[in-house]
């Protein structure tokens, strides 16, 4: 990329070049398109009711309008600081080249908000697209496309028309290079970049141009997003090229974002596939890819779905052959044995068959196809990574990311580093001075970043104890009431047993300070990020994506976490209790239900999963909605033609450079939700299918008609996130082996079953009262007496009494055995899937050689026949420069310098 770079920044011209700057821009503006000139001064000649609400174009009507920036008059001294800071920014977007046409405060639906449109002329987009190495096509791809037809006639019901899947034609395509415009296929220059291209290209200027004064050379007074963020203008935009609901009138609009909303927008073609060359063509690569990634996901989980509903489904059919429960249940055995009280003093003795229903409910997600379901999962998302991974391959090559080197991004600094760094050091390789931060600086940034993010998480985890501690006192209390009120909340109690009641209120109130502390970490994330300078914007990027992602890990997994791997493992037994806060406080450790822990892990889950799922499309969908809809009261009342685009665009939402990353985030945590504690609730997968066919067409919806058309980008995978999904998915397989060994009864069922299973032929008969053991009640304390409790001890009497027995070691000794057969048989299933499909398929392999070879031929071919011309045409004589070719290179010299 050394090539590429280009002298630093530096507008003060000489006198020579101030005159032909200002003779070149009259000659090509109209005279009310300087920001110099008072905007009121030429409304006589501006007709809007002739011109077309939904134009995209100068009043000229041929000179499309590429980017739009906004701002309001102020009166105020500020106002005046502000109108200077405009003044200088716009007279250098002037010198770079750019044209410029202002609309009037008048003009506008609320009387009060100045447009400025912005045209990128050719000469322009060709210097930007030769130094951003932008890949253009330079003839049509001859190479036969591979098409399998039998999967062509069964998916032709989820098929969109070909007009829509592939919007233009696919060509053979090279980086641009302005010094080989005859080797491009180049029709029309004005259509030869398309729409997404440009803005692309405005926004790379607009983000480094300057607005301060020749002779201050402030250097920190650089960009568009400091001048947002001052007050400047008031947005930066490109136009959406029509109104979602009908195309344009005009024929030389293209009408993608209606064929957006009717193709792929609408939620009853919820069953359709994604028109993925379509985004990328309006949006860019960057959110094509996270569209592509999220349609491949939901279309994966279809697979993990059904087989969670036929486990499920299973547990159903088995319900009345479950034999533990049946004897909970049952009159003469769970109803003649009597348990210890669950907390000090205020619960009481409690009868075996009172969580009769809370044992026949456990039996539904906790049997032998969950051990199944949760082998399953490991292979499954091995599956997914690994086959994403093909898929990404194949869109890279499609969309002409395959030479896609991050390195080109590494070497477009941030604004935001360049002004923040004053110091300068040279560049091994460019070979220049560039800006740099101090290692000392670095550390102590890095410090108090990491000393920030500790102490969040340290709140987290705070907040988490707050909520165990409510679970202990409202489960004394609501015991204490049940007790006393036994014979008035017969009906009640029935249904609404205390463990159920505290579960239900404390996964209620945990989701609400999930919501909470997630809503204050996003704006502490973020000025951290902002804080530490990174250097590039992919660097900032992965910095704020590892920061959220830890913190949302530790917020929206922690509680479930406790409830799988310690909840009621550290009880005690009686007489010698447990209690938290080491014996400070009176609330005993929480014990497990006797049905388990796995069902109130169930419950966590479902509330918080679904609960962040519906908030978060009420968010997305609803919040946007009812913000444009305030916002464009005033236009409403309007006629349609006075309400222009720019403006129609102006009062949509805008998405903000970050918007992408909260939509990874939330499908992320989704993920770990469905992958973690799958082996706890096999309907997970079902529920976030359902939540992401909707998510799919409602973020569709959203991109559509309620933002803003965003600033295209380019990214050939979905960058950090990959790396994280790799890490949960290694991290799923040890969790759902510990939930099924520890959380779930299955081993102890199992070795029952096996090993201590009465008679000579095996049964699960006896089980029950095999599971408890028996405590002497004179030897416990006098508030609380207890009878029988959970666990596997020596009845008193015994030379060992109350210490573990052998089946207790037998059942620990089963339960480790399994973590690591299950662990074994997952991963070497893994490594070996892995390991058969490779990350590129041999065809993409293929054709990526195929066109690079045909590339360099067609190069040479051109190269050769260049040089014949140029030796015919020479004839041994010298060439004369004219006066066109002198200005040109003064316009280069000064786009190099604005570069």
């Amino acid at each position: 990329m050394a090539h590429t770079r280009l002298p630093s920044l530096s507008l003060s011209l000489s006198p020579s070049h101030t005159h032909t700057h200002t003779h070149r821009w009259h000659a090509s503006f109209s005279p009310y398109s300087s920001p110099f000139v008072h905007p009121g001064r030429h409304r006589a000649d501006i007709d809007k009711q002739k011109q077309s609400k939904d134009s995209v174009y100068f009043r000229d009507g041929v000179r499309r309008i590429d980017f739009v920036l906004s701002y309001v008059d102020d009166q105020t001294k500020d106002g005046e600081k502000k109108l200077e800071r405009r003044k200088e920014f716009e007279a250098n977007l002037l010198k770079v080249g750019l044209q410029l046409e202002t609309e009037d405060k008048s003009e506008s639906d609320d009387g009060k908000t100045y447009f400025l449109k912005i045209h990128t002329p050719w000469e322009v987009l060709a210097t930007y697209a030769d130094v951003l190495k932008i890949k253009v096509p330079f003839k049509v791809n001859d190479i036969p496309s591979h098409q399998e037809m039998t999967v062509k006639c069964f998916s032709k019901p989820f098929r969109l028309p070909e007009t829509v899947m592939n919007p233009e034609p696919d060509y053979f395509t090279s980086p641009f290079d302005k010094n080989k415009i005859d080797f491009f296929l180049i029709d029309n220059k004005e259509t030869f970049f398309p729409p997404s291209t440009r803005n692309r290209i405005v926004y790379y200027i607009l983000a480094r141009c300057p607005y301060y004064k020749e002779e201050h050379k402030d250097k920190d007074k650089k960009g568009i997003k400091r001048l947002l963020n001052n007050g400047t203008y008031t947005a930066a935009f490109p136009l959406h090229d029509c109104r979602y609901w009908k195309p344009s009138k005009d024929s030389n609009c293209e009408s993608e974002r209606y064929n957006l909303y009717k193709y792929w927008a609408r939620f009853f073609r919820f069953y359709k596939e994604q028109p993925l060359n379509l985004i990328r063509k309006y949006y860019g690569e960057k959110i094509g890819i996270y569209f592509a990634w999220l349609g491949f996901y939901t279309e994966m989980l279809t697979y993990a779905a059904v087989v969670g509903l036929i486990c499920f489904i299973y547990g159903l059919f088995t319900y009345d052959e479950n034999v533990w429960s049946q004897e909970i249940c049952n009159p003469e055995i769970g109803g003649q044995i009597v348990m210890c009280p669950l907390c000090d003093k205020k619960c009481g003795y409690w009868k075996l068959n009172s969580t009769c229903e809370s044992s026949w409910q456990s039996n539904l997600f906790d049997n032998v196809g969950t051990v199944f379901f949760a082998i399953f999962m490991g292979i499954w998302v091995t599956l997914f990574l690994e086959f994403w991974k093909r898929r990404q391959a194949r869109l890279e090559y499609e969309w002409d990311l395959v030479d896609f080197e991050e390195e080109q991004q590494q070497l477009q600094l941030r604004p935001e580093y360049e002004t923040k760094c004053t110091g300068r050091r040279l560049n091994r390789i460019t070979q220049e001075m560039e800006p740099y931060l101090p290692i000392t600086s670095q550390c102590a940034r890095f410090c108090l970043s990491g000393t920030t993010v500790l102490f969040w998480m340290a709140l987290i985890i705070a907040s988490m104890i707050g909520v165990i501690a409510y679970r202990l006192a409202v489960y004394a209390a609501f015991s204490s009431i049940m007790k006393e009120n036994s014979t008035k909340l017969q009906v009640v109690g029935s249904l609404i047993t205390p463990q159920l009641a505290t579960s239900v209120t404390a996964s209620c109130i945990n989701f609400v300070i999930i919501m909470v502390l997630n809503f204050l970490y996003e704006r502490v994330a973020i000025w951290i990020t902002d804080m530490e300078i990174p250097k590039t914007h992919l660097e900032y990027e992965n910095k704020l994506t590892m920061k959220m992602f830890f913190f949302q890990f530790v917020n929206y997994y922690s509680s479930c976490f406790y409830v799988a791997f310690f909840k009621g493992k550290f009880v005690g037994y009686p007489g010698k209790y447990t209690y938290m806060f080491g014996g400070q406080s009176n609330l005993r450790n929480e014990e497990c239900d006797p049905g388990g822990c796995l069902i109130e892990l169930t419950t966590q889950l479902v509330i918080v999963m679904a609960g962040k799922q519906v908030w978060g499309n009420i968010q997305e969908a609803l919040v946007p909605w009812l913000w444009n809809w305030w916002g464009s009261r005033k236009a409403r009342n309007h006629p349609e033609s006075l309400y222009s685009r720019w403006e129609q665009d102006h009062d949509l939402q805008n998405f903000s450079q970050l918007g992408l990353f909260y939509e990874y985030l939330e499908m992320v945590i989704q993920f770990g939700f469905i992958t973690l504690f799958v082996a706890s609730f096999p309907l997970a997968p079902l529920l976030a299918l359902l939540n992401n066919i909707i998510e799919v067409r409602v973020d569709a919806w959203k991109f559509t008609t309620q933002f803003r058309r965003p600033v295209a980008a380019k990214a050939h995978s979905i960058g950090a996130w990959e790396e994280i999904l790799n890490g949960v998915a290694i991290l799923s397989v040890v969790t759902n082996a510990f939930i099924v060994a520890f959380t779930s009864d299955m081993i102890p069922r199992l070795v029952y079953y096996y090993a201590y299973h009465p008679g000579d032929s095996p049964t699960m008969e006896g089980y029950i009262n095999n599971s408890l053991s028996i405590y002497e009640i004179s030897q416990f304390p006098e508030h609380n007496r207890p009878d029988q409790y959970r666990d596997y001890r020596y009845p008193p009497g015994h030379k060992r009494e109350y210490s573990h027995s052998m089946q207790f070691w037998h059942i620990l000794a089963a339960k480790l055995a399994f973590i690591i057969i299950m662990e074994h048989v997952v991963f070497v299933v893994k490594f070996f899937v892995a390991w058969m499909i490779p990350d590129v398929p041999s065809e993409v392999k293929a054709r990526i050689k195929r066109e690079r070879y045909l590339i360099q031929e067609y190069l040479h071919n051109y190269e050769v026949e260049k040089l014949k011309l140029q030796l015919s045409q020479s004839n041994g004589g010298h060439v004369q420069c004219d006066a066109a070719q002198i200005m040109a290179a003064e316009r280069h010299q000064v786009l190099s310098e604005c570069l």
